[in-house]
């Protein structure tokens, strides 16, 4: 199943961020690590270009559980994971038939970027940071009954800009604020009948907010 090789996938990347930390001592090892845990709301900015139909696309905005690993090379760069799960509703609007709805999507979007922090503010840490975003997708739901028999979504490789901060509130734990705008576009094939292509740019801004540990 796609949803168990995408947490596969999640466990995989986490451990690989570990791997960051070769050159560390073990006893020092986990202090270059914070790790965040919150809510994100994945707010696509959507279009499409739809061969046969026309018109373009609606995806919902979600809100779900966000995980953010982040390593240290020092007090002022660092590496940062960010992983979770959404599941979308999809419909084709505006097209030559009207509005389609295409069901249901799950959406797995690992984003690795690179950051730089300012530390000369006390307890109010803002960063910036830019990187990396692989996003696969499973579990695509038609409804029963509907024009569409068959849906397929192509997996997509992006890049991802990011702005936030971490407010301390102690030599360990923080209030974390962050922002990503993701690109992510999927070729989708769906079958009416017909065969229909689709070019859909879903390119998310990613809200995040989260309560980080430092080790």
């Amino acid at each position: 199943m796609r949803i168990v090789r995408s947490l596969i996938l999640a466990a995989s990347l986490a451990t690989g961020s570990l791997a960051f930390a070769g050159a560390a001592s073990a006893q020092g090892f986990l202090d270059n690590f914070q790790f965040k845990v919150g809510v994100s709301g994945i707010l696509p900015d959507e279009s499409a270009t739809i061969s046969a139909i026309g018109g373009t696309v609606d995806i919902s905005d979600e809100y779900v559980p966000s995980l953010q690993i982040e390593y240290f090379f020092s007090d002022n760069i660092s590496v940062e994971l960010l992983c979770c799960i959404a599941t979308h509703d999809v419909k084709a609007v505006s097209t030559s038939i009207g509005t389609v709805d295409l069901g249901e999507v799950s959406h797995f979007p690992p984003t690795v970027t690179a950051k730089y922090r300012w530390t000369d503010f006390g307890t109010f840490q803002p960063y910036l940071g830019a990187g990396v975003n692989y996003t696969t997708f499973y579990d695509d739901e038609l409804p029963a009954g509907g024009p569409v028999t068959s849906i397929e979504y192509d997996d997509s490789f992006g890049g991802a800009l990011q702005v936030g901060f971490d407010y301390k509130l102690d030599e360990h734990w923080a209030i974390n604020v962050d922002v990503r705008k993701i690109w992510i576009s999927t070729d989708v094939t769906l079958v009416a009948g017909a065969t229909i292509n689709a070019d859909v740019d879903i390119n998310p801004l990613v809200v995040t907010v989260a309560t980080g540990y430092r080790f």
